[in-house]
């Protein structure tokens, strides 16, 4: 009788490690390390899990939340883009350049100067982009080495055109409303993120393209013999990763109100750590934007709890590569696991 009641209770305690099992073959480590972070960041500090607190974190959490969305592209095609920062940087250089002799011709257009600022910095973005997309879909390049080297060029030009030195007199409407503006009592980069999400959310799930991004990530060659262009999708997904890193740099211009050269420094380690806490595969194909959103402000919300508690940035930094070390580790582990059900 006491054997069929231990038998009967045995199913019951395995429960809670089946559903952790499944939520991290479903989502990753991300859950797992959220939880972790409140339930420590909170005794460390009880400012932490304060409104005001995690309002202030999704405020400051636009900027990587949106460069993440765009390195996801490409670690979904099985790749991964080093150049977003110099992206940022290059973006915020040519912009405050564009609006700063563009006022001085036109002083009275003040929304005109703006806008081709902002063009021109999306432009710049978007060369950058094609060359990626080009060297690794045409060329064969390695992901790594092919932004690697973009990415040192794109940075070599940033300097080079400001020598290094903040790009001053950009139109003050620029940076009092997409800096600091509010549009329903809601501040204005936080609405531009919240229609990133959803746009990028529409383009994954809702659109062809999208499609042929996560086909192109989980088999190449699959893809191609089923029709798919893989040259040009692998051309979108880099070029629109850059795209979405220069959004980031304009609003960080407006944020700073001049341009700089050395933005973004290191939002590219940061974001593809949020995306492999987020559960997107380095091996490709998998990878979800509502995740990667979640993954961006674990992140930020991490970097908040340290602050609060007084570590130093310096050990900020080895906290931050251990994570991804973490992370990758993982993502080894629930590779095996997902292999081991089919």
């Amino acid at each position: 009788m006491s054997e069929q009641a231990h038998s009967d209770a045995a199913p019951v305690r395995a429960r809670p490690v089946d559903l952790a099992k499944g939520v991290f073959i479903r989502l990753g480590v991300l859950p797992f390390f959220l939880a972790g972070a409140l339930i420590i960041f909170t005794a460390l500090s009880d400012r932490f899990l304060t409104l005001d607190n995690l309002v202030n974190v999704f405020r400051q959490s636009v900027y990587l939340i949106l460069v993440s969305m765009g390195q996801m592209l490409a670690l979904i095609t099985g790749g991964f883009d080093l150049s977003v920062g110099a992206v940022v940087a290059l973006t915020s250089v040519t912009a405050a350049l564009a609006m700063v002799a563009l006022a001085a011709a036109f002083p009275e257009a003040v929304w005109l100067v703006i806008a081709l600022g902002a063009l021109a910095g999306f432009v710049a973005a978007a060369l950058v982009g094609i060359v990626n997309g080009v060297g690794v879909a045409f060329f064969g390049v390695s992901p790594f080495i092919m932004t690697l080297g973009v990415s040192s060029v794109a940075a070599g030009i940033s300097l080079f055109l400001t020598g290094g030195v903040p790009v001053s007199g950009i139109p003050y409407e620029f940076g009092n409303i997409f800096g600091f503006g509010r549009l329903w009592g809601m501040p204005v980069p936080v609405l531009v993120a919240l229609v990133a999400i959803l746009a990028m959310w529409v383009f994954m799930t809702r659109m062809r393209t999208g499609a042929h991004i996560y086909a192109v990530g989980g088999n190449i060659k699959a893809a191609a013999l089923s029709g798919i262009d893989t040259r040009r999708t692998l051309i979108i997904a880099y070029g629109t990763c850059a795209l979405i890193a220069s959004l980031t740099g304009l609003l960080l211009t407006a944020r700073v109100e001049s341009g700089e050269a050395n933005l973004g420094g290191t939002i590219a380690l940061e974001s593809i750590a949020a995306c492999v806490i987020a559960g997107v595969s380095l091996r490709g194909g998998i990878g979800r934007v509502e995740n990667v959103v979640l993954g961006a402000f674990f992140i930020v919300l991490a970097q908040n709890g340290m602050n609060l508690s007084q570590v130093s940035s310096y050990m900020q930094m080895v906290l931050l590569g251990g994570l991804l070390i973490l992370a990758v580790v993982f993502d080894q582990v629930r590779y095996r696991m997902m292999m081991g059900r089919t």
